[in-house]
């Protein structure tokens, strides 16, 4: 399935969460699923309640399925919990560190600042959007990207949530990754182990 590019916050109300990755817009004001029977009320099936909760990842961090279905099967080998490291390599995706260091509105800006080639990672052009940063490594907006629009519209957006694990200099535009990102990192209401009993039997 590839990646979704079709109305947001229609998705976010279908999910009964605001995704901030996704779009900074609210539901609060039709929080119900779309359609003509969305106020009704509809028991949701196990797999129903498993399957909002992968779509909830995938939406909010713009992976496809394959590239989800990866990071779970490299969660799974990898020792932890697998739920957790899911969420670390989610969250070390570049497209996303940009997002959470205020580059960027959303995570489908940050990847287009990437694609660009506007973003670089140790001083040096990096425009793939999936690369992980490691602890330790510097994220900066390239000195002739500094007065794009979107990236001066980000710094309002990350103001509004914390990132502890990045220590952010606002007006340089750039980040350094001081620890790996943990599953308290999430910037929405998740259940991660139900989205590993998704993929369990699927893997």
């Amino acid at each position: 399935m590839s990646r979704y590019t079709g109305p947001r916050v229609k998705k976010m109300r279908a999910l009964g969460t605001e995704l901030p990755g996704l779009s900074q817009k609210k539901i609060e004001k039709r929080p119900y699923p779309p359609g003509q029977h969305g106020q009704g009320r509809k028991k949701r099936s196990p797999y129903a309640v498993r399957l909002i909760e992968k779509q909830k990842i995938r939406m909010n961090y713009g992976v496809t399925e394959r590239q989800l279905r990866r990071l779970m099967a490299e969660a799974k080998a990898a020792p932890g919990a697998t739920g957790h490291k899911l969420i670390e390599l989610l969250e070390r995706r570049l497209d996303n560190i940009v997002f959470r260091a205020g580059f960027a509105r959303t995570i489908p800006a940050a990847r287009q600042l990437v694609n660009h080639g506007h973003i670089a990672v140790d001083g040096r052009r990096m425009d793939i959007a999936s690369f992980r940063v490691s602890r330790g490594q510097v994220i900066s907006v390239r000195e002739q990207s500094k007065k794009l629009q979107p990236v001066l519209a980000g710094a309002v957006v990350a103001a509004t949530f914390e990132t502890p694990w990045l220590e952010v200099d606002r007006a340089g535009l750039q980040a350094t990754v001081r620890a790996l990102p943990d599953e308290m990192a999430v910037l929405f209401p998740l259940e991660v182990q139900l989205v590993v009993e998704y993929y369990t039997p699927r893997l």
